[in-house]
This record gives structure tokens, sequence and C-alpha cells, in this order.
């Protein structure tokens, strides 16, 4: 066991392409890149076909926030 060592999932997503969609939409998200997040999502919706379609794309969320950030957002911001 590492210091980097997480639990890993090993079920690979039913559908890649709507993971890295979903990843996608994560890094938006902690970006504040609220016009990418209505792009993907509009995207997500009108792909997303079945229930495992969705899984995969909250696989693709969770596995990008499952990465701590490497800065605190707090950071040079005056008190």
């Amino acid at each position: 066991m590492g210091i980097f060592s997480r639990k890993s999932n090993n079920t690979a997503p039913a559908n890649p392409q709507m993971a890295e969609l979903g990843r996608e939409y994560a890094i938006a998200k902690r970006h504040g890149d609220r016009k990418a997040m209505g792009r993907i999502a509009e995207e997500f919706q009108s792909r997303a076909r079945t229930d495992a379609d969705r899984a995969s794309f909250q696989q693709g969320r969770e596995s990008y926030d499952s990465i701590p950030p490497a800065y605190s957002k707090r950071r040079n911001r005056r008190r």
C-alpha cells in the first residue's frame, strides 16, 4: 500500500464513450465552466439510451471526482 493507493474498482464501463463524457463533465464542474457543463449535459441527454449508458456516465464522473484537487480554491485570496 502506497501513499496514492485507492480502492480500485476493476469493472470497466459498459460504454467507454459515455464514461469519457462523464469525466469531461466532472472536469468542467470542478473548473466552474457552466457553458461546457450545459453542452455536455445536452449531449448526454441526446445520446443516453439505456441505464448502462447512465451508469457509465456516472462512473466516469466518479472516477474524476475521486482524484483530489491539486490546489485549494482559497489560494491567493485576500481576507
